[in-house]
């Protein structure tokens, strides 16, 4: 029974640990996209002519 609450407790810590560093990563920018917005209006058009064919 010891055994579960050791295995309980560590994969906590280690959800706690993850949790934190996503935290971190989006605080710090990781996951911004700064790309896309600028080449989305290349092919807004091609999106549309495909949508009017079907």
């Amino acid at each position: 029974m010891s055994v579960i609450y050791l295995l309980l407790s560590v994969s906590v810590l280690v959800a706690i640990v993850f949790f934190i560093a996503f935290i971190y990563s989006v605080k710090k920018g990781q996951y911004d996209d700064s790309y896309t917005p600028s080449v989305r209006m290349l092919f807004d058009d091609e999106l549309v002519k495909e949508k009017t064919n079907k």
